[in-house]
């Protein structure tokens, strides 16, 4: 019995710290994402990206296109306006394997027409990135039909509870 109880509480600790550290995702837009647009070919042809994972065509750029006009492009609406839309997708964009960054900044340009560069000199905060504290997160579904990170962690805590009941 007592090493029953012992084995739940080892299972409900692991657990707890799987969940931790896929909850702790980046809240930031690494500035590497405004890097692969700049046209370097390095090694890149050696290192080919992934295919994102999400459906960047059909997504609602009006938060961004409504915000940062030309031909001024103020800095204040053209930043927070990109922060809104592309802070949900971090996870993605942030992640180097793939092509979400070139792909998402090439439908923003292509909605909006804007000049190349624009988001990548005009919005700087700090070392890490823009930081996605305080805006709004919206869940987004990727193309393959599967959830974000917050329909995961709602199965990985369904697996340890029917889990947990199993051994009890």
């Amino acid at each position: 019995m007592a090493a029953s109880r012992g084995f739940l509480l080892f299972l409900f600790l692991f657990s707890a710290a799987v969940l931790a550290g896929l909850a702790s995702a980046s809240p930031f837009i690494s500035d590497s994402v405004f890097q692969g647009r700049a046209g370097s070919t390095g090694r890149s042809l050696l290192q080919a990206k992934k295919s994102c994972p999400m459906n960047f065509e059909f997504q609602n750029y009006t938060i961004i296109t409504s915000q940062c006009k030309g031909p001024k492009f103020p800095p204040k609406e053209c930043c927070g306006s990109f922060k809104e839309f592309a802070c949900p997708f971090n996870t993605y964009i942030n992640d180097e394997s793939n092509d979400c960054a070139s792909t998402m900044f090439s439908y923003i340009n292509l909605y909006g027409k804007y000049p190349p560069g624009l988001f990548a000199h005009e919005c700087r905060e700090g070392k890490l990135g823009l930081s996605c504290d305080g805006v709004t997160q919206r869940e987004v579904v990727a193309s393959g039909g599967q959830r974000a990170q917050g329909s995961l962690l709602a199965l990985i805590a369904l697996v340890c509870g029917l889990v947990s009941l199993l051994f009890h």
